[in-house]
């Protein structure tokens, strides 16, 4: 008994440690973020002042609509694509191992090389950099993971009832929009949170991929622009938003995700 309960603390203990190493650097971080001293390490007092001081910088309002923009339209093409994707990859029937492993090489492969090659890829077409480069390359980087999440809920999928909708009368495009999508729906709408928070947080393909200007800036390249000359209260406080809004979306889609593997 003693060595039971002597093992339950021993990892709980580990547990603890291990939660604290990875998450006690982001709650200070938010705490200071909220610090009324211009001094990014010295705590004198509660105060909202950073954010405040965020909403009157228009260098950091451009690049969080640059990012928006990115997330909104790299999120639409890629569900669409990812979705497209994992229907036909799970009604094959002849699976392809090959084709498995390049469709979710963009999830395996590191971003520094994913950035160098769809750089060398649009230096040699000649295209030029800027927001449509980038949003190209963040649909490259979010359709893997869309297509793995829609996956995820086709393993579950009941295919006879297709047949059964085609045997009543059906077309293919009816059978599609009232059986098929309505099933995929809380899969697709997780893997456009987890694809919409990808490309919120991504930094490595957008700065390799964006033009030269202010114009092609995006939120995480303006953090790491601003912290070269030092980190300030102020990034603290944009880096509390831009984390905040990531979790919202990767929790909301890992609620959907459990709620359709429950039903």
């Amino acid at each position: 008994m003693a060595d039971v309960l002597r093992t339950r603390l021993t990892g709980r203990a580990i547990l603890v440690l291990v939660f604290g190493f990875l998450y006690l650097p982001i709650a200070v971080l938010v705490l200071l973020s909220f610090n009324a001293s211009g001094l990014p390490t010295t705590w004198s007092g509660f105060s909202l002042r950073w954010y405040a001081s965020l909403a009157g910088n228009s260098d950091i309002l451009h690049a969080a609509w640059n990012t928006l923009v990115v997330a909104i339209f790299a999120t639409l093409i890629a569900t669409v694509l990812g979705t497209m994707l994992a229907i036909g990859m799970e009604t094959r029937k002849r699976k392809s191992t090959a084709l498995e492993a390049l469709a979710f090489a963009p999830m395996v492969i590191p971003d520094i090389v994913l950035a160098v090659a769809l750089l060398t890829l649009f230096s040699r077409l000649n295209v030029t950099m800027g927001l449509p480069t980038i949003v190209v390359s963040h649909v490259i980087f979010d359709l893997a993971f869309v297509c793995s999440v829609v996956r995820a809920r086709l393993k579950n999928f009941d295919f006879s009832i297709l047949e059964a909708s085609r045997d009543l009368g059906a077309s293919s495009f009816t059978t599609f929009w009232r059986i098929t999508f309505p099933v995929l729906l809380p899969a697709i709408i997780a893997g456009a949170l987890l694809a919409f928070t990808l490309s919120v947080d991504e930094f490595i393909i957008a700065f390799f991929t964006s033009g030269a200007g202010r114009s092609s800036i995006t939120l995480p390249m303006q953090i790491y622009s601003m912290i070269r000359f030092g980190v300030t209260p102020e990034i603290n406080a944009l880096a509390t938003i831009v984390m905040g809004v990531s979790a919202a979306a990767l929790l909301l889609s890992q609620w959907l995700n459990k709620e359709q593997m429950t039903r």
